[in-house]
């Protein structure tokens, strides 16, 4: 173990924390985040909308009249069906505010470009939601990039007279870069019009990129690979759900949104593995189930250290809606080889149970997008619209803490003997 520790901290860590801190890659999880409010407000709509249970369904319409899910597709229009769009901007926005240029110009210029490859809004808006999040946050860094080379170069530059207010003079800098990008995908546009009929960018993207992609992530295999890397990168200190983010949130969040439109429309979801299967079942309490190590501790008693205890009591809050840094980095968990057996372990055996659950027709798919920070349990009920995905969720807590427990009691002793032994080298000390 010291022999692997020392080859990843050598060779793997480095290449890794340069992976993480790598500016496309920043830009597209800060573009997602800024938008977590409005993906919060369409979380809710769809959750209203989407709770399958004839007692409230009945009881809704009673109320509000046959219509009553209106108000919730207005709300799921201003969010979810427009992310690529806003993603398109946001991504746009930090990559070129990172680098000191103007986010804001190559932002709007992202979404004129988004909306010119999309040839004909009229045709369908499909491509506006979650079928083009990856065109968008592919179009989102091509065009930051080339924002950020053409708002740098003074030949492109208008110059105001000096009284001009700032805001104006900021604007007109970016006129002539904005122009050429906005030509250049007309043109691109058209070229692809001519050689290539009855299709679109946005189709052709998604048939031979974005589908197969998710053809491969969304495997037990694939979906297996991704928790490990996920699991080992966080074992390096590293913030592996973020440096992931990308790829489930442009493969895997759209087949979550896919089996919510077949449930709409009266057919049975179609995807096992979508992002709510990794929030609802994989990550309970965090990435790496630490809620159950948390629970764990607790049970163990006596036989954990005053370390544990400490660290338990202060991240069980935080653990319960799955944000798990403070026992991540406060127990800690990186870097320690025995917690590095069930912090991989358990994600690795509830992914295969959920699975083997849903493939068994034991419990539905998950169909209904969730906030990843609903509580456990909450979570399995509400995203798979079912009181069996509770029930499962139940069982695996049950099995994780049990993984997690001889493991706290082996830490536990060792925590005790180094302290035992820093009192006893502090004791020899004072008497000296």
């Amino acid at each position: 173990m010291k022999k692997f520790i020392a080859f990843m901290e050598e060779k793997v860590v480095p290449v890794a924390a340069k992976i993480g801190a790598e500016p496309h890659l920043a830009a597209i999880r800060d573009g997602f985040v800024t938008i977590i409010p409005i993906i919060m407000a369409g979380a809710i709509a769809i959750l209203i909308n989407n709770f399958h249970i004839d007692f409230y369904q009945n009881l809704m319409a009673h109320i509000f009249g046959p219509g009553w899910k209106q108000l919730g597709e207005y709300v799921w229009n201003g969010s979810y069906a427009i992310m690529a769009l806003l993603v398109c901007f946001t991504i746009s926005y930090h990559l070129t505010k990172g680098r000191g240029k103007d986010g804001l110009a190559a932002g709007v210029a992202s979404v004129g470009v988004f909306i010119i490859l999309l040839a004909d809004l009229a045709k369908g808006t499909d491509f506006l939601g979650t079928n083009g999040l990856l065109l968008s946050i592919v179009v989102a860094l091509v065009i930051g990039d080339l924002m950020c080379v053409l708002l740098g170069n003074p030949k492109l530059v208008i110059k105001m007279p000096a009284g001009v207010p700032p805001a104006v003079a900021k604007s007109f800098a970016s006129v002539f870069p904005t122009m050429i990008v906005i030509w250049g995908a007309a043109l691109i546009q058209e070229i692809f019009i001519i050689f290539v009929h009855n299709t679109t960018i946005p189709a052709v993207v998604n048939k031979f990129i974005q589908t197969p992609l998710q053809g491969v992530i969304s495997s037990f295999w694939g979906v297996m690979i991704l928790i490990i890397v996920i699991q080992i990168l966080w074992f390096f200190g590293l913030h592996g759900a973020n440096m992931m983010f990308p790829i489930i949130q442009s493969v895997l969040f759209p087949l979550t949104i896919a089996n919510m439109k077949l449930v709409e429309a009266g057919q049975a979801p179609k995807y096992i593995i979508n992002d709510q299967f990794l929030n609802s079942f994989v990550n309970m309490g965090g990435s790496g189930l630490t809620i159950c190590l948390i629970i764990a501790i607790f049970i163990v008693g006596k036989k954990s250290s005053d370390t544990q205890k400490v660290i338990a009591k202060l991240a069980v809050a935080p653990g319960v809606f799955n944000i798990n840094e403070p026992i991540i980095f406060g127990l800690p968990i990186c870097l320690d080889p025995i917690y590095v057996i069930p912090f991989i372990i358990a994600p690795l055996i509830n992914c295969t149970i959920t699975y083997l659950s849903m493939v068994g027709g034991l419990v539905p798919y998950p169909s209904v997008e969730i906030f990843w920070t609903v509580p456990p349990i909450l979570s399995g009920i509400l995203g798979t619209n079912s009181w069996q995905g509770g029930v499962l969720a139940i069982i695996l807590l049950i099995i994780d803490i049990l993984i997690y427990i001889p493991f706290v009691i082996i830490a536990g002793d060792r925590d005790k003997k180094i302290q035992a032994a820093a009192e006893a080298e502090e004791a020899a000390k004072a008497e000296a």
